[in-house]
């Protein structure tokens, strides 16, 4: 098995930083803000902090088992997927998330893409 890139991988963080069924959202300079959600099975996924409708802080909704609902118009979006849910039609880019060893890990390159960065450039959680 090949080992990944030192640095593929940003370290954002203790898994204990974001309590089952909220979410925290992650500042990123020159890119958009990620929101880190902790689903109440112990999941973690990470969405750019926008709905597909009308930008909404999806880090504001409520969590529904692996979706969210946007506070401005209660549209559902799948934690996993990004999709829009039921009869809305849209898409939010999800950021692939990695737990070891108890810390959170969000992919470079989602997070900040085409960009060579150090690894500083992620800021730390927002309540």
């Amino acid at each position: 098995m090949m080992s990944e890139p030192i640095g593929t991988w940003l370290d954002i963080g203790p898994t204990t930083q974001i309590e089952p069924g909220t979410a925290r959202t992650l500042p990123v300079v020159g890119g958009e803000e990620i929101a880190v959600f902790h689903t109440m099975r112990g999941e973690f996924y990470a969405l750019v902090n926008k709905c597909p409708h009308k930008q909404g802080p999806l880090s504001q909704g409520i969590m529904h088992g692996d979706s969210v609902s946007c506070p401005l118009h209660n549209w559902r979006i799948s934690l996993k997927s990004g999709e829009a849910l039921g009869d809305d039609v849209g898409c939010t880019p999800t950021i692939p998330v990695k737990v070891d060893a108890g810390r959170l890990y969000l992919l470079r390159e989602a997070v900040l893409p085409g960009k060579q960065v150090a690894p500083a450039t992620a800021a730390p959680l927002a309540a």
